[in-house]
């Protein structure tokens, strides 16, 4: 039986727990675990065996980070062939007689992904791709992508594994504990994003112990119409006389994953800190256990790296500014290049409450498939809102998918062979919501009934391709009444069945209908209610139109999808009536600004931020920019990242772009460094190299004025010990992921205490506690970058 036959009728049990036990075995700090495939295979294989004697029915390889980037190709081959192997051995050495599989365990790279770090998309994807090829060599059946805490990243292994094998792919990420990725990502955002990409199951797994990890769960059993995979730490960690235990039990631990069975789990099994016993009490449970039914759940929707817009609850607004039909200006900034203006479109239209960005930079003189990749990649830094890729440039298309963080909204394919032909491969491939225009190689219908037809041949050859109807929306294409006076008739007859019939969504670019008359928003807003009305889900529209904007909010306070009509009164409230005429609308967000600098670097805006300080600087002292401007712009981003208002990505973003001013400065003013505050050493510990939270805390430190020191990952305890003692440096901060280099953090914590106790130590990362960080000795303990530099404000005063 192959594993995706098993998995469709089946509860499958993973193992455990793998770097801890090597640990209790003798592998040391800052040992790569992987290497014991072959200077340890016996223990190796009796940690298999014992896990697929407790029940396992997929036991993984132990390679969670056997990839390229931490050995040479030769080394890389022959440590994936070894873990192959000594898996092989334990499943055929086993007593139990269950189905058995052999899982490529992926886990991620230790980088941050472009643009809020400096490793390329496809660069990953390169990494990711070598290490499923050689597992595919040597005989797994399937890949497992764990632990991811960046959406990006995620799919940059997804990617590889769909582009160099045909397994099966469960995809699991690691959540914090306010339910969100590190980089932002909601449970819903990934279940979007993941189901588009076509893996065969989705989970959680580390970072908490299944009780905090159970609302992570519930929300992806809601939203996910494939199989979800819970596979908790056995708690949190603690020491106790010198060992790092978890707080867990065998038996908790089991009840917690069976009830999560109970409720929909389809795949179980245990992270750090459980051992072949807990998922020997996990399978004794479960024994008997029936899995539920996996249900398609039919949701229409978008996402971006954050969060994701569903269609068919509320009216969907999809700014169209991005778009150089009839803006002069646009066009202009596209020969140019000037990415920074087509950046200001976007926040602008954010700022007037667009829940999706269209992106169109399609004019003849450009190379459209470079210039819209940049365009999403440049936009998606800064703006949170779902992208809608618009193109008919088969080549731009799939650069922009390919690139793009979420799941895509695609404008367009239409009932053409070749149309439907060429675009359906990419939303299978990259996954998307595609906009459906209901013309064919016929033209346009002039009927409702015509255009209908077209829906239902589109819905079919998407069918073929393995699209589902809620990933199609259809477009029922507004003509202007100026020309037919009858084809609105047509279009919202087409709309209201294709909505109550056939069952799907709708879009409609609202202005086409009002070309070549005066006065076109009195027409688009009329006609925007009426199509509202007969079953219209997203609008392409112009935000700044005070006549659609009012359509929008009133209609939603009617319908009962505002609640007291709060919405509305706030949007009211911003629009000034002269002689009984509304006249303007109060841009709120323009409020929070205290100057166009501040906007800049809360923004991210580095091109913009470098800009005006250049202009600042002609007539300003370059310390009162620093301490009037650029630090407040950077308190008002931290504060609301402390608050979970603004994520990670937006967080980095911003201290680019106060880099970028900081750099204007110092060019200009010689004598006086930003840099004039207490110096702070950083490193990634023995052993370890992931160094994203680290690279992280660099900037924002950078950005406050610190000089930071920084050593890079897998740094020895004695060679951070002699930077600090060589600098006198008061404080040093340490990161660590795997559970397996925590003792070498605290060794260096104890390393400097005891030699240099002028010097605090801050630590960080996933595997770690306040609590944990305490035991070892640590003077504090940060939940992230924002709280590491609040501690050095605090004790560098």
């Amino acid at each position: 039986m192959n594993f995706r036959e098993f998995l469709k009728n089946n509860i499958v049990i993973f193992d455990g727990g793998l770097g801890t036990l090597l640990q209790k075995q003798g592998l040391k700090a800052g040992e790569h675990p992987e290497t014991w495939n072959i200077s340890h295979a016996g223990i190796v294989q009796k940690i298999h065996t014992d896990y697929f004697n407790a029940g396992s029915n997929i036991v993984n390889t132990n390679t969670f980070g056997a990839n390229k980037l931490n050995f040479a190709s030769d080394e890389l081959e022959t440590i994936i062939k070894a873990a192959v192997e000594n898996v092989k051995i334990a499943r055929d050495n086993c007593v139990a007689n269950q189905p058995k599989f052999i899982a490529l365990d992926i886990g991620p790279t230790g980088k941050l992904l472009k643009p809020f770090g400096d490793f390329d998309f496809e660069e990953a994807v390169e990494v990711f791709a070598e290490t499923v090829k050689l597992g595919v060599k040597y005989g797994v059946d399937l890949i497992y992508i764990e632990t991811m805490s960046d959406s990006y990243e995620t799919k940059a292994a997804v990617l590889a594994a769909k582009e160099n094998c045909d397994l099966p792919i469960i995809a699991s990420n690691a959540y914090g504990e306010d339910g969100k990725l590190m980089t932002g990502a909601s449970p819903e955002a990934m279940v979007a994003m993941l189901e588009g990409l076509g893996v065969d199951a989705i989970g959680a797994n580390c970072s908490l112990g299944p009780k905090q990890l159970r609302p992570i769960v519930d929300k992806l059993l809601k939203c996910s119409s494939l199989p979800v995979m819970l596979k908790p730490n056995a708690g949190l960690p603690k020491i106790i006389d010198g060992k790092t235990v978890y707080d867990i039990n065998v038996d908790e631990f089991a009840d917690e994953v069976l009830s999560a069975i109970n409720s929909g789990v389809r795949i179980v099994g245990g992270c750090c800190g459980t051992t072949p016993e807990y998922i020997r009490k996990v399978s004794q449970k479960t024994i008997g256990a029936k899995p539920i039914d996996i249900k398609e759940k039919n949701i229409t929707c978008v996402s971006s790296y954050t969060h994701v817009v569903e269609f068919g609850k509320q009216p969907i607004l999809i700014g169209e500014r991005i778009n150089p039909t009839g803006k002069k200006r646009f066009k202009q900034a596209l020969v140019e290049h000037d990415i920074d203006y087509i950046l200001n479109e976007g926040i602008n239209q954010q700022e007037k409450g667009v829940h999706i960005l269209d992106v169109n930079v399609g004019l003849p003189e450009i190379d459209e498939p470079e210039l819209l990749k940049t365009a999403v990649c440049e936009l998606q830094a800064i703006i949170n809102l779902p992208l809608q890729i618009d193109t008919s440039d088969i080549k731009a298309m799939e650069s922009a998918l390919r690139v793009y963080n979420g799941k895509a909204m695609i404008n367009s394919v239409n009932g053409k062979q070749e149309s439907m032909h060429s675009v359906f491969p990419l939303v299978k491939k990259y996954g998307g919501l595609v906009v459906a225009l209901t013309l064919d190689e016929n033209g346009i219908p002039s009927t409702a009934e015509g255009r209908v037809k077209i829906a239902e041949k589109i819905l079919k050859t998407a069918e073929n391709y393995g699209i589902s109807k809620k990933d199609i929306i259809f477009d029922t294409l507004a003509m202007t009444i100026s020309a037919d006076t009858s084809a609105p008739i047509a279009t919202l007859g087409s709309m209201r069945e294709i909505r109550e019939r056939l069952g799907c969504n709708t879009s409609l670019g609202v202005s086409n209908i009002s070309f070549g008359l005066p006065n076109r928003d009195f027409v688009n807003s009329v006609f925007y209610a009426s199509a509202l009305e007969n079953g219209l889900s997203a609008a392409i529209m112009n935000p700044y139109s005070l006549e659609m904007m009012k359509t929008y909010y009133a209609y939603r306070a009617i319908h009962n999808l505002d609640s007291n009509c709060a919405d509305y009164i706030v949007f009211a409230s911003g629009v000034e009536i002269s002689e009984n005429k509304a006249v303007s609308v109060t841009n709120k967000a323009d409020e929070n600004y205290n100057s166009d600098l501040q906007k800049a670097i809360i923004k991210g805006l580095k091109e913009l931020s470098g800009e005006i300080t250049s202009e600042l600087i002609k007539a300003h002292n370059p310390l009162d920019i620093v301490t009037d401007e650029i630090i407040p712009a950077l308190d008002i981003v931290g504060k609301g990242f402390e608050k979970k208002e603004v994520y990670l990505p937006q967080l980095l973003m911003s201290a680019e772009a106060a880099k970028s001013a900081f750099e204007i400065i110092k060019s200009n003013m010689q004598t006086v460094s930003k840099n004039d505050k207490a110096t702070v050493v950083i490193a990634t510990v023995k052993g370890d190299i992931h160094d994203i939270g680290k690279n992280i805390v660099k900037l924002l430190l950078e950005n406050y004025g610190f000089n930071v020191i920084d050593l890079g990952k897998d740094v020895s305890p004695d060679a951070i010990l002699k930077t600090v003692v060589e600098n006198n440096a008061p404080l040093v901060g340490l990161s660590a992921l795997m559970t397996t280099t925590v003792p070498a953090m605290e060794e260096t914590v104890k390393l400097i205490k005891e030699k240099a106790p002028y010097c605090k130590t801050v630590v960080g990362g996933a595997v770690l506690t306040e609590d944990y960080a305490r035991k070892i000795g640590a003077d504090k303990y940060a939940k992230d970058a924002m709280e590491t530099v609040r501690y050095a404000e605090e004790i560098c005063r």
